[in-house]
């Protein structure tokens, strides 16, 4: 007998979190701050070795393609020295191509050493989620996601403020501040963070191998959530800080100011939904949030294209922002689910990765095609249908979280 769709409340939704997790989400914090204080600088900083801006925008990007390639490795470099310490070497080769960078005398040292911490950043991206994954009560994965997004996501806002006051010192200072930062997580890690290669509290079986990125391939809700990962980074990491502000310059006469407004905007409404979200995924299953997170966010990125006012772009900003905030920590904990406590996945969540920096790489250059031949409200209908039909692939899925899908399926 199949039992009506009700919320399933587990032992470990209320429960109290480990000390490691909110180890880790200190260290995210750290880490979001510190990459937003040389975020507003960087471009200037390399304009400043005399170059085009062309290649100032290479210095940008570098550090995405980095992560990028690397991404395979890092995930093997998980699987056979564990989590603890690959998320160690990353902050510290990240904290040592910062201070290198802040040192730059020409620009390709420059070039080279923000590629440098590239490989860094995937190797402790990786393993922070693999930490999460085997640390984090699988009834409380949803609200462990959203807090480590919301650390994440509250250093995002506040590191480029910051950045843009220490700038007045001069220009390396950010990337001296960042180095020293990055040392401090390094350091807070290496000292509280016990729990780097044991089993989940509440999980009593034998650790297994890890699980070959194959053998989820198998499992039709990893390959969902693969194309939502991949339609996600193409709107919201790419297109999103690529395409709306050169929008916003060029149909709206509120000045420069109006595209930082807009991403702000976005980033309000994830912040102001992300944890309920994950609390939410717990509660009700990865599958309906998102599948919600989706829909909203597609619907709302086609109605960008339509905007013709301050206000509806604002408005569009803020409803996209609350899609992202409520796809994000479903998705991860789906994916979560799929790997489980009691094995690491590293080369998994590295292809996880991957789909998603794919998709902010492609989904800039894409559209901007688009929009050269056909005009913004073309670019953004694209975008927008990637994000829906990302819809399709869950439809068919089963739910991840091992609790919801007994209770739907009437065990």
């Amino acid at each position: 007998m199949r039992l009506p769709f009700t919320a399933a409340r587990t032992p470990e939704a209320g429960a109290k979190l480990p000390a490691d997790i909110w180890v880790l989400i200190a260290a995210a914090f750290a880490v979001a701050v510190g990459y937003g204080l040389v975020a507003p600088v960087l471009p200037q900083y390399a304009m400043s070795f005399d170059v085009s801006v062309a290649a100032a925008s290479v210095v940008v990007s570098v550090f995405a393609f980095f992560r990028l390639v690397f991404a395979p490795a890092g995930g093997v470099l998980v699987d056979r020295l564990g989590e603890r310490w690959v998320y160690m070497g990353g902050l510290l080769i990240v904290a040592i191509s910062t201070l290198a960078t802040g040192f730059a005398q020409s620009y390709w040292q420059l070039l080279v050493f923000r590629g440098l911490g590239g490989l860094g950043s995937t190797m402790f991206t990786i393993s922070a989620m693999a930490l999460l994954t085997r640390l984090s009560p699988p009834g409380a994965r949803g609200r462990i996601m959203g807090f480590y997004a919301t650390a994440f996501l509250i250093g995002n806002i506040g590191g480029p403020v910051l950045g843009g006051l220490l700038a007045g010192f001069g220009m390396r200072v950010p990337f001296f501040v960042y180095s020293v930062s990055l040392l401090v997580a390094t350091a807070v890690v290496a000292v509280f963070l016990r729990g780097g290669r044991r089993q989940s509290p509440d999980d009593g079986t034998p650790e297994q191998e890890p699980l070959p990125v194959r053998d989820a391939l198998r499992d039709a809700r990893y390959v969902a959530a693969l194309v939502s990962s991949f339609a996600n980074g193409w709107s919201s990491f790419g297109v999103r800080v690529a395409i709306v502000p050169l929008f916003a310059a060029a149909n709206f006469d509120a000045g420069p100011g109006i595209a930082g407004t807009a991403l702000a905007s976005f980033a309000v409404g994830t912040a102001a939904v992300i944890s309920l979200a994950g609390r939410l995924s717990d509660r009700y299953g990865r599958r309906p949030l998102v599948i919600s997170g989706l829909v909203v966010s597609g619907i709302s990125t086609i109605i960008l294209g339509w905007c013709d006012t301050v206000p509806l772009l604002i408005a569009a900003s803020v409803v996209a922002g609350i899609g992202a905030g409520v796809l994000n920590p479903a998705q991860h904990a789906a994916v979560a689910d799929v790997i489980g406590a009691d094995r690491s996945g590293g080369k998994v969540l590295a292809s996880f990765q991957m789909a998603s920096d794919s998709g902010a790489i492609l989904g800039p250059v894409l559209v901007g095609v688009v929009v050269q031949l056909s005009g913004y409200t073309a670019g953004f209908a694209i975008s927008g249908a990637l994000l829906l039909a990302a819809v399709v692939p869950w439809l068919f899925a089963r739910e991840t979280h091992d609790r919801m899908a007994r209770v739907t399926s009437g065990e």
